[in-house]
């Protein structure tokens, strides 16, 4: 699996329908009409996101790998 950072995953889930609902610190909440799962994505510089964190957060976004690319 490539990784990607908080700031990279950020964009990529914008392109797929989901919106910046507010700013907590260093986290960074999505919503997504129609959907009632909420992400928060850590933006820590450019530090990859683990890959655990990752793959949970493409689960609730509903995205493959392919997405990443």
């Amino acid at each position: 699996m490539r990784t990607v950072s908080g700031k990279e995953f950020t964009k990529i889930i914008e392109r797929h329908g989901w919106n910046l609902l507010r700013v907590e610190g260093s986290h960074h909440i999505y919503g997504k009409p129609g959907n009632v799962a909420r992400l928060s994505v850590p933006i820590h510089r450019n530090k990859a996101l683990k890959t655990g964190l990752l793959k949970h957060l493409m689960k609730l976004a509903e995205l493959s790998e392919t997405d990443l690319s």
